[in-house]
């Protein structure tokens, strides 16, 4: 069995497929399609090769780059070596027709550059999103040297459209071995890049040279000194009177690649080279790995004292293997990609492939008032050397979805100390005796139930207008309970005055400004599902702190046949929970016991809820809401409210509280001593007495 492959080995497989910057081959040549391709498209397509790496007589000592002639280029591009032999006219014929077929393919997909650039990753413009509000050319489109498919993908978090065609006549089995990424078996990885043939570059056929005063100057501005250049091989070139920097990739010492910039900000390189990590040979014996986004960011990694850094030869790649390295083979990599949204995805997709868990990542400091750094580059320039060390020092262990530490929830922890939000202790309900029992804490979950017209909704429309003091019918519930007065000149009014215009208008406005409704407008009954979609969408649009879900009997329950009762209440209240705690939104759930076939008159239990147990096993908070039916028993017009599960004994406790209940306005509010102690009398009594047929 081979040997697994090492962090380096790794790294190179990463910089290998990390292609989707924007980094073409410099142009050396056209060709034309043959007649039948035009004839197709009517287009041409350029052939992109390398510079010659042809040999000369004799080596050139590398001199200045100030010249007044640029240096000779060869006549012709160069010949890729490659295992099998493809020269034939037929084979050349036959990619040239695939491509042409290729390229009309992906124009009707609207993937149309201005130029065509085969066996490289290409960025551009994604005909679907258009780079978003920032116009960044997000797609990156391969197409491959032998014309056998082409893939895209867009790498805005928004968009990600991706495709693939391929011409006709491509047998799968060759389209399988070609294109099917090995997801199993990164030795596969490996060998396929060890058995594909590179280009072998030397400096004097790349005509490289040392910087100019001018490019150290150029690199002096941007905080890099000469003696790091020096270290690096950063060098030169002349290419048609235009002189680029040249940044050398280099294994062992040997030249493997190169990469061109101009000032501008243009890139290129040489093709059919080897793409590895800028920096490869600084990371061999390194435990700590710092891994950037350019190489002007490893040599200022350099200059803040890291060597141990390397920069990924052309930013984000589109697609990796799942496989990730054993972890003893670097204790630590160091995350240092651009704060820029590219940046970000990039170091998500390094740090999925490399092991989340073994990664870090930087948090980059302002550069000043309105404006962070974007790369290394920028906080060296801006505030010096120690501050970019302490980028790095204060690097933070990279985020795993659904793994915390204590540190993750200080900040809630220290508003929930100091009291900050100051709902802390729970929102105090408006009734004494009540507060002592029971209060309501956002991101919990009350079940509310009693005997019907035991006044359990009645309760809780006055315990949110109580809440919020510190369609119609219902309306005018609340409006009575907030005013004071009755809605109508009614009988049940008595001699009370019904509220002015003035009143009625004013209810209005706090009505509006309060409650939010959710009602289904369709012959159906709404299911858990939508409410909590809809209640979402009000948090969300209106700030609102609760939800009252009255009844439970009038939702749509309709579970799956394999699925229990009991199983199907458990996972709804679930549902209900996290909303709550999601949105630290208090939901109120009214639920009816079932049919009691022995009710001595009392109140009923919390396990007497239709449905299930988890009622009173899930909620946070379980209230028992009851009045007496006997007037031999104790007064009519006092209703119990039992609490009889508090989870958090910060804001309550079990026990009895007792409300008078004014008819005229709905209004209740605590009971005198006499009345609550002879209404306690009655409910002792009532729990005596012989059960009786409901």
């Amino acid at each position: 069995m081979p040997p697994r492959p090492s962090l380096q080995s790794l790294l190179l497989m990463a910089a290998s497929a990390a292609a989707g910057g924007d980094s073409g081959l410099l142009l050396a040549a056209r060709r034309r399609l043959p007649a039948a391709a035009l004839a197709a498209g009517g287009h041409r397509i350029r052939l992109l090769h390398a510079f010659s790496a042809a040999s000369r007589r004799g080596r050139h000592e590398v001199a200045c780059c100030v010249r007044t002639e640029p240096a000779p280029r060869p006549a012709s591009p160069v010949a890729v070596r490659s295992r099998s032999v493809h020269s034939t006219e037929n084979y050349k014929k036959g990619c040239e027709q695939r491509l042409g077929q290729l390229i009309e393919r992906l124009k009707k997909e609207g993937i149309s550059p201005k130029q065509w650039r085969l066996g490289t990753y290409q960025r551009m413009m994604c005909p679907k999103c258009n780079g978003g509000s920032t116009e960044e050319p997000s797609l990156s489109v391969m197409i491959r040297m032998d014309g056998k498919n082409a893939a895209w993908q867009c790498f805005r978090a928004n968009c990600g459209w991706k495709g693939f065609v391929e011409p006709d006549g491509v047998p799968k089995l060759s389209q399988a071995k070609n294109n099917t990424e090995c997801e199993t078996d990164q030795d596969g990885e490996a060998n396929l890049a060890v058995n594909k043939v590179y280009r072998k570059i030397c400096e004097e056929d790349l005509h490289l040279e040392p910087l100019c005063d001018e490019l150290v100057t150029y690199f002096s501005e941007r905080m890099i000194s000469p003696e790091t250049l020096r270290r690096n091989s950063v060098m030169q070139r002349n290419w048609s009177n235009k002189i680029v920097i040249a940044f050398t990739f280099r294994r062992d010492g040997v030249l493997v690649g190169c990469k061109y910039r101009e000032v501008s900000k243009k890139f290129s390189q040489e093709a059919n080279t080897e793409k590895i990590l800028y920096g490869l040979d600084d990371i061999k014996r390194a435990r700590d790995i710092i891994i950037v986004e350019g190489e002007i960011d490893k040599l200022s990694m350099e200059e803040a004292g890291y060597r141990n850094c390397v920069s990924v030869p052309d930013g984000a790649p589109p697609k990796v293997s799942s496989k990730l390295p054993d972890k003893d083979q670097a204790s630590r990599i160091i995350l240092a990609t651009d704060a820029d949204p590219p940046g970000q995805a990039l170091a998500e997709e390094l740090a999925r492939r490399l092991g989340k868990e073994r990664c870090w990542r930087v948090n980059w400091p302002k550069k000043n008032e309105n404006e962070i750094c974007k790369d290394a580059n920028e906080v060296l320039m801006f505030l010096g050397p120690q501050a970019l060390r302490k980028v790095i020092e204060d690097a933070e262990l990279y985020p795993i979805r659904g793994l915390f530490s204590f540190k993750d929830f200080f900040p809630e922890i220290d508003n929930y100390y100091l009291g900050i939000r100051g709902d802390e202790l729970g929102v105090p309900t408006g009734w004494k005796s009540m507060d002592e029992l029971y209060k309501v804490v956002p991101g919990e979950l009350t079940v509310v139930t009693g005997v019907p017209n035991s006044g359990k909704s009645e309760w809780i429309d006055a315990l949110l207008c109580n809440i919020n003091d510190q369609v119609r019918e219902h309306a005018r519930k609340l409006l009575e309970k907030r005013i004071k007065k009755p809605f109508f000149d009614a009988r049940y009014g008595g001699s009370a005055e019904r509220m002015s215009l003035d009143e009625f208008e004013e209810g209005k406005q706090w009505l509006n400004e309060t409650f939010h409704l959710i009602r289904c407008e369709d012959d159906c009954l709404p299911s858990v599902n939508w409410v909590l979609e809809l209640a979402k969408a009000a948090v969300l649009r209106y700030g609102v702190r609760g939800l009252v879900i009255d009844p439970y009997n009038e939702l749509d329950h309709q579970r799956p046949s394999n699925q229990t009762e009991t199983e199907y209440v458990s996972q709804m209240l679930t549902k209900i929970k996290r909303f709550a705690q999601h949105h630290s939104c208090h939901v109120w759930f009214v639920a009816h016991p079932r049919q009691l076939h022995n009710w001595n008159g009392g109140p009923p239990n919390m396990y007497d809820i239709s449905g299930s147990a988890h009622f009173i096993n899930k909620c946070d908070n379980g209230i028992v809401i009851h009045r007496n039916r006997d007037p031999n028993s104790g007064p009519l017009d006092v209703v119990q409210v039992c609490v009889r599960k508090v989870r958090n004994k910060v804001i309550g406790q079990i026990g009895d509280a007792f409300l008078s209940y004014e008819r005229v306005s709905g209004e209740f509010r605590d009971a005198d001593k006499d009345t609550a102690k002879k209404a306690a009398v009655a409910a002792a009594n009532a729990a005596k007495a012989p059960q009786r047929k409901g």
